[in-house]
């Protein structure tokens, strides 16, 4: 009893202290985006006609057009292929394939994002430049990006397809559905909150990355009009610009900072709201 009751404290600790965290992240955003907020109006950053911070033009649109291309662009991509990949370790491939594939993902989630930058800048950037001038570009980011949130998505779901109770499997096979019936009807629906959420964890990665992004997207910043156009992402900026940045340019950086954290915990309330519809 006594074992419980700390293990439950214990728990509630744990949990308060995270939220701190994430409020205290949130407070110091808003404190060091505050100069910048308490002059000029929110919308200026959405409607200034370019980037130059120096001469007092804050439009963040450009970059986070960008962000949001690439992530979105990368989600299309590794979302399909990391539950192809986890479908394929549980239901299709034989336990002396399965075991040595999954141990490959799990290294490829290891990789240091910097390596698949260096990776994407030597390698796959003058593959591009060789089918459409410049090289870096929306493409390579996205490339690069998927390459990066595969492995989350695929472990994740596999850890939520594995979870399925094994009886539901045998209800499915007495009832005489096909294996890929069983997997859409029955293995599917049991396993889409943990789905859901490797999505968002690979999603929330695909948005907060910067060194890979930065090494081969260009770091133009511009509305993409196609894939092999340059850009740059918020997370990029912030990287280029934090060492030299003063006053309002300065605190424009964290407004930069602050809206990412923003689609994250918008992400997060998504999630939230997909998780609550599916018991309701």
């Amino acid at each position: 009893m006594l074992i419980d009751t700390l293990t439950r404290w214990l728990l509630r600790a744990g949990a308060i202290v995270s939220a701190l965290v994430m409020l205290l992240i949130l407070a110091f955003l808003l404190i060091e985006s505050w100069p910048v907020l308490d002059q000029i109006t929110p919308t200026r950053f959405f409607t200034d006609t370019s980037w130059h911070p120096m001469e007092g033009a804050y439009n963040l649109m450009p970059m986070l057009s960008g962000t949001l291309l690439a992530s979105v662009g990368a989600l299309l991509l590794a979302i399909p292929l990391g539950i192809a990949s986890a479908l394929f370790i549980v239901f299709y491939a034989p336990i002396y394939f399965a075991l040595p594939y999954k141990r490959l993902i799990e290294l490829l989630a290891g990789i240091p994002s910097v390596v698949f930058g260096f990776w994407g800048l030597t390698t796959l950037v003058p593959l591009i430049n060789q089918l459409h001038p410049p090289g870096a570009s929306l493409l390579a980011a996205i490339l690069v990006l998927t390459l990066m949130i595969l492995p989350t998505i695929t472990l994740t779901a596999y850890a939520a397809l594995n979870a399925v109770p094994k009886e539901y499997l045998h209800g499915a096979a007495a009832l005489g559905l096909s294996r890929w019936g069983m997997i859409y009807g029955v293995v599917f629906p049991a396993a889409r909150s943990g789905i859901v959420a490797g999505i968002i964890l690979a999603a929330g990665r695909a948005i907060g990355e910067t060194m890979a992004v930065l090494m081969v997207a260009g770091n133009v910043v511009q509305h993409p009009e196609g894939l092999f156009d340059p850009i740059r992402t918020l997370a990029a900026n912030i990287a280029l610009e934090m060492a030299y940045a003063m006053g309002d340019h300065r605190a424009v950086l964290f407004v930069s900072g602050l809206l990412l954290m923003l689609l994250v915990m918008l992400l997060s309330a998504m999630a939230g709201k997909m998780e609550n519809n599916q018991y309701a």
